[in-house]
Order: structure tokens, then C-alpha cells, then sequence
């Protein structure tokens, strides 16, 4: 049999493979990092600042309702894109004990809502449905987290809200990815 008709053999592509894979794994390995854990609790959002916020209530005694809060109220102002109190959200909550809650404070239609609201002549109307006033839900997250801290919340609201209050009296310094969802 001629060198270009030989069978190619198991062991064959299982090298090449396993080659292949050596080979380019530093390539896959580029930018992903080791899990991060923490034995007790961990804050994580979209914004360093608000994180912060978040961990520096656990610190003060408070549990993840308190930082969760915390956290939502700092990105309405460090990262308004990510977080803000004109929209809505869930929250699903774990106790210590007992069973999982979970919340919905998704935007709500407005009080005067009816089936015909988003129709003009009888026929559906695209501009009233996206582009009007009537187009706006009535906001839910503030309502949703003041009702999660009434239920599970340690530390007084005024406390869990007063960090937000001073990031937008005093400012900070924005990080690139706002500046640019502003500009």
C-alpha cells in the first residue's frame, strides 16, 4: 500500500487531537479566570462602587436582603444602565432556614389601562404601543426591595439607601463603560 492509502489509525487522531488541544489551550485559557468563592457571602453586581457598597453592609452586620438593597440603590447611580429605580426586577432569596422566596417587581401597567389603550380606529397602533406616553410601565423596584427588606431586611432602610444618597451628592469617579452609555 502506497504512504497516501494507508489507514489512518485510532491512536493516530487521538495524538493529533490531543496535540491540537495542548496547543491552542493557552489560546482558550485567555481571559477566563479561576472561580472566586467566599465561605460566608459575597456581593457581586455590574459596578465595582456598588459592590462595595453591598460588602460594606455585610461588614456591618447586615445579611443579603441589606446588601442586595444596598447594592440595587448604588447602581441606580454608579451604572444606571444596569441598575435604576425607573424599572423593575426580581429577587429570588434563600434564608438560612425555611424555603426560598422569590420576588417580582416587574413594571407594572398604569391604573388606567384597558385592552384598547394601544388602538386608534379599532386597529392596533404601533407608535401608541413604542413611542407614547402610554407606552410606560409603572415602575416596580423600589416597591419590590422596601417589600423584600420589610420581610427579610436586619439594618434600618435609611441606612441601606444613605450610601446612594452621598455617591450622588458627592459624586465618584465614573468608569469608562458609563461615560460611554452617557455619551
Amino acid at each position: 500500500m502506497s504512504p497516501s492509502r494507508r489507514p489512518v489509525r485510532a491512536r493516530h487522531v487521538v495524538a493529533a487531537v490531543v496535540g491540537l488541544l495542548v496547543a491552542i489551550a493557552p489560546v482558550l485559557l485567555i481571559g477566563s479566570t479561576r472561580p472566586v468563592r467566599a465561605r460566608r457571602a459575597m456581593v457581586v453586581s455590574q459596578d465595582e462602587i456598588a459592590s462595595r457598597v453591598g460588602d460594606q453592609v455585610m461588614r456591618d452586620g447586615g445579611n443579603a436582603i441589606d446588601a442586595a438593597v444596598a447594592t440595587a440603590f448604588a447602581l441606580a447611580v454608579t451604572y444606571p444602565t444596569a441598575g435604576n429605580i425607573g424599572g423593575g426586577g426580581f429577587l429570588v432569596y434563600r434564608p438560612a432556614e425555611g424555603d426560598p422566596v422569590a420576588y417580582d417587581f416587574r413594571e407594572t401597567a398604569p391604573g388606567g389601562s384597558s385592552p384598547t389603550m394601544f388602538m386608534t380606529s379599532g386597529e392596533y397602533d404601533r407608535v401608541l404601543h413604542h413611542n407614547s406616553h402610554r407606552a410606560v410601565g409603572v415602575p416596580g423596584t423600589v416597591a419590590g426591595l422596601h417589600r423584600a427588606w420589610a420581610e427579610h431586611g436586619s439594618l434600618s432602610w435609611r441606612r441601606l439607601v444613605e450610601p446612594a444618597v452621598t455617591l450622588a451628592r458627592d459624586g465618584f469617579t465614573m468608569s469608562e463603560a458609563l461615560a460611554r452609555s452617557l455619551a
